[in-house]
């Protein structure tokens, strides 16, 4: 159920923060999933774990605090399906192959779509995500830039007249 040990559209708890001294420990943790009851799943499990290992240790105190941060964008992005072809041909217009994967961490567009402007990811060029050794080439940027320019144009071409 880690992030090491799932991959494509298999979901994961991903503990990312851990703060603990004598009296207190927080563990923050990232719940991820493609579909969105199984992120209710997930959190039921979580509960259970908290309830169970309260259980085994009289005086232990647990709290389970869920704040929902990133869904599964298609749930939006498919009552918008322009919007993504939109995006596939301003790809196409920069001469690049259009590849669709999943994302298996939260992005801006994911959020963007559930405040109502759905948001379909398009690259940047960037390789090794949230590392020490995230990185992007100049010439990949400028793909970018031609990308969205591209997207723009499109938009204007196909915009109700």
């Amino acid at each position: 159920m880690s992030p090491e040990t799932t991959a494509g559209y298999e979901g994961y708890v991903h503990p990312y923060v851990v703060n603990a001294s004598v009296e207190r420990t927080t563990v923050k943790l990232l719940i991820r999933d493609f579909q969105t009851p199984a992120l209710a799943e997930k959190e039921a499990f979580l509960t259970e774990l908290a309830r169970q290992t309260v259980a085994d240790w009289p005086g232990a105190t647990l709290e389970v605090r869920v704040d929902e941060s990133y869904r599964n964008m298609r749930e939006i992005l498919d009552q918008h399906p322009e919007v993504v072809e939109n995006a596939r041909e301003a790809v196409r217009r920069a001469g690049l192959t259009v590849r669709e994967r999943p994302i298996r961490g939260g992005t801006d567009g994911s959020r963007l779509c559930f405040m109502g402007l759905p948001t379909p990811n398009i690259f940047a060029g960037e390789h090794n995500f949230h590392s020490r050794l995230e990185w992007v080439s100049v010439q990949d940027m400028e793909k970018a830039v031609e990308v969205i320019v591209n997207l723009c144009r499109v938009f204007e071409e196909r915009a109700p007249r």
